[in-house]
């Protein structure tokens, strides 16, 4: 084992990450063909960005504000996404087969809101994901948490089955009330997750470092949206998460809990896509709105 006793943090981030041919997501050049097909389900092929629309909340939080009705809330803003990040309840019940989207898949579950979060296990079988033709598998992973090992061999194991099947795993970093959320815990939790075969990484947006996180991160990063603030706001985290090499956004109550939300995920589009700026994303936002 790697000796503790001199563990220094590194300093050497700068710099474009090197050019990769044949594939537009960094980190995934040497993946078999079906999984890099699935991932460009996800990421647009002509940018290497995503806006994923997440409404998975309800597999431990029940029907939180904005999802009581998941035809009344979510089917009006399918089509304005890239990739809709879900379970596979609600993608049976709710999602029409030929919505078009890439689908990333709730895999692990377990304990509700009233329990422990970190002691989640597999909630979805590789055959079940193949039926639904899932673009992707996401899975919590508790770097720092309670059940930190157990959380990173549910992850690798889901690798493991992704692998074999061409699905790609989405590592979403989970952290706990008393941890801190700064760069340096971010580089942490999302390079390990890389390390150990995540195809791309979900994190949150941190105001200072944040280029690091996504510099030491071998494959794609996309950032949660995270509780609902001002839409200005939401928007100026967007974009400055994107400028700092984010490769998308996974929003889900910054939309759907907005007075607004299709208005929300248009300017959302603009700010990952085209390059608005956050005042002219709220332009639009605000122009769409009336």
């Amino acid at each position: 084992m790697a000796d503790l006793d001199d563990l220094r943090e590194g300093t050497d981030y700068s710099g474009a990450a090197t050019t990769e041919k044949g594939f537009h997501l960094k980190g995934l050049s040497g993946q078999d063909w079906g999984l890099r097909a699935r991932m460009s389900r996800v990421f647009d092929p002509a940018d290497g960005k995503t806006v994923m629309l997440a409404f998975d909340h309800g597999y431990f939080q029940g029907p939180t504000s904005g999802l009581e009705r998941l035809d009344r809330s979510i089917l009006p803003l399918v089509t304005q996404a890239d990739a809709l990040m879900c379970t596979r309840g609600a993608l049976r019940t709710t999602i029409p087969a030929d919505n078009g989207k890439g689908i990333v898949l709730r895999a692990s579950g377990g304990p509700s809101v009233l329990k422990e979060l970190s002691d989640e296990e597999l909630a979805v079988s590789i055959d079940d994901a193949v039926r639904l033709d899932a673009a992707a598998l996401a899975v919590q992973v508790f770097i720092g948490g309670e059940n930190e090992t157990k959380s990173i061999k549910t992850m690798t194991t889901l690798v493991d089955q992704g692998q074999a099947t061409g699905i790609p795993v989405l590592a979403v970093t989970a952290v706990g009330r008393d941890m801190v959320r700064d760069a340096r815990y971010f580089r942490l939790a999302t390079r390990i997750s890389a390390e150990l075969g995540a195809s791309f990484v979900k994190t949150y947006y941190v105001e200072e470092g944040f280029e690091t996180v996504t510099s030491a991160c071998p494959v794609p990063i996309v950032i949660a949206g995270g509780k609902k603030v001002e839409e200005k706001e939401a928007l100026r985290v967007a974009y400055r998460a994107i400028q700092e090499g984010a490769a998308g956004v996974d929003m889900g109550r910054n939309v759907f809990q907005s007075a607004h939300p299709a208005a929300m995920l248009s300017a959302v589009r603009g700010v990952v896509h085209d390059g608005l700026t956050p005042d002219d994303a709220f332009d639009l936002f605000e122009t769409l709105s009336h």
